[in-house]
């Protein structure tokens, strides 16, 4: 199992320091958001993506992918009626499959739970569609890049499209495509009716494109009342045994505290 930070925790700070520090902890991947390297990803150029590359690979790290790929984008949607921002939100999202190329990345997180909600009027099999078409036109470029889509079910609270893991691996069998798949979060699946352990269960390991760990109160895993242990059995039985990725929505008391403990406890289950 490889370990890998999602950087925003770590707000602004230079990314070298981010390497620096994650490296010491034993982290093997850095899962990177788009908006803290710029507000658009084609602001990025050529030079800055090389420099990005390079600093995460100095320090013996791997470019894990993207996720929060339209955080601060209000005006992108992927299931709007609205073919104009359809086609730009479907633009923006073949830019991003190219910076996660130039970055070393191989996975692309879609969470962006206000770009795809159900909009007020819009039929929901109307909504389901426009995803489908929308995630459909980048696909074969995204292989060609070797890059693959994750699409992530999000609790209701967050969104009203696509909350569940079934839900979720229904539009992966509907596109059947090798580079589009579920992503986990498990944040995220402790709002689904089902138990966690039972929800990975339900999953073959070659259907998971991406795997963030959490806990409910928004901090890294081991840092609440949630028990690892029968997600850990569970992540085992099925095979998985990739990236774990560590995302986290609280900051507090400091993003080494966090990495640190985070590791510590993920490691109680895989050892080094």
């Amino acid at each position: 199992m490889k370990f890998a930070l999602c950087n925003e925790m770590f707000e602004g700070r230079p990314l070298a320091e981010v390497c620096s520090i994650a490296a010491q902890l034993g982290y093997h991947g850095i899962e990177l958001a788009p908006f803290t390297l710029a507000s658009r990803a084609e602001d990025i150029s050529p030079v800055c993506r090389k420099e990005i590359r390079g600093i995460i690979a100095d320090h013996g790290l791997e470019t894990v992918g993207l996720h929060w790929l339209l955080a601060g984008l209000d005006e992108m949607h992927i299931t709007t009626s609205d073919d104009t921002v359809w086609q730009n939100t479907r633009d923006y999202l073949d830019i991003l499959v190219d910076l996660c190329h130039d970055l070393g990345g191989k996975v692309l997180v879609f969470g962006s739970p206000k770009q795809r909600s159900v909009l007020p009027g819009q039929r929901p099999e109307e909504a389901w569609q426009r995803a489908v078409q929308l995630f459909k036109s980048i696909l074969d470029k995204a292989a060609d890049r070797g890059v693959t889509l994750c699409i992530e079910p999000l609790a209701p609270v967050e969104t009203n499209f696509i909350n569940t893991v079934e839900q979720g691996m229904r539009m992966v069998r509907q596109i059947n495509h090798p580079n589009f798949k579920i992503h986990l979060d498990v944040k995220a699946m402790c709002a689904q009716p089902e138990a966690v352990p039972a929800t990975i269960r339900s999953i073959k390991a070659k259907d998971i494109g991406h795997f963030h760990v959490n806990d409910p109160n928004l901090y890294g895993p081991g840092m609440g009342c949630l028990d690892y242990t029968p997600i850990a059995e569970a992540i085992m039985d099925i095979g998985w045994n990739k990236w774990l990725s560590v995302e986290v929505f609280k900051f507090d008391p400091d993003p080494e505290t966090i990495a640190l403990q985070s590791i510590q406890y993920l490691r109680s289950f895989w050892p080094a």
